[in-house]
């Protein structure tokens, strides 16, 4: 009961602001994967030193970091999907029914425009947002890219086509960013442990450089 309440409210908000909906919903998921990933890191270090030289701290600038760019992305991702809805139609033009046999060749081209054209955008643009949020320079930026952008897209591109050939199959339109969102939980997860270990790099890195200095 309270899951159907929870889908008419988001339905409503959806169809009387539609960018800020898809905003809300994708900047407090990704949000929500940070959490998880600060909570695995911390569960990590515990099993590895049972006596921690420093306490662990939970890191709220680095969730809030995570909830802008969600929140940015979100809309941009709303009208991608739509973009996606009106180029790659899978059924004919015309069909208000929602029904009748699906083209299988729209689907295909709706997950690889998705995944060659989309994927490597999104990466690209966290990458950078996460350093310039995190107040690094143009050096350190671009460090970043040669380290994480190839191991994070080959990743996402064994994960994201299966997701999103469900997304693009089952989900009405209105719904595409909050499960895309959903299952990318598990996505940010994964790049939240990926982005703080570069961190970790180059905090120690920079660290040296000024002990040698």
């Amino acid at each position: 009961m309270a899951n159907i309440a929870l889908a008419r409210a988001y339905q409503q908000s959806f169809d009387s602001h539609p960018y800020y909906t898809t905003a809300l919903t994708n900047g407090a998921l990704n949000a929500l994967g940070d959490v998880v990933a600060q909570i695995t890191q911390k569960v990590i270090a515990q099993q590895e030193d049972s006596q921690p030289r420093t306490p662990w701290r939970y890191d709220f600038p680095r969730t809030l970091r995570f909830f802008a760019f969600g929140f940015g992305m979100g809309p941009v991702i709303g009208r991608w999907n739509v973009f996606l809805e009106q180029r790659f139609p899978l059924r004919p033009v015309g069909n208000s029914t929602g029904k009748g046999k699906v083209s299988l060749r729209a689907l295909a081209r709706r997950v690889g425009a998705d995944q060659l054209f989309m994927a490597p955008i999104g990466l690209a643009l966290f990458i950078g947002s996460m350093g310039v949020m995190e107040g690094r320079d143009a050096s350190h930026i671009g460090q970043r890219y040669q380290d994480l952008y190839k191991p994070a897209i080959l990743a996402n591109w064994q994960v994201w086509p299966v997701a999103q050939l469900v997304n693009f199959r089952f989900m009405p339109l209105p719904y595409r960013v909050p499960f895309q969102s959903t299952c990318g939980v598990f996505w940010t997860l994964y790049l939240s442990l990926l982005n703080a270990k570069e961190d970790e790099v180059q905090d120690r890195a920079d660290s040296m450089r000024r002990t040698l200095k």
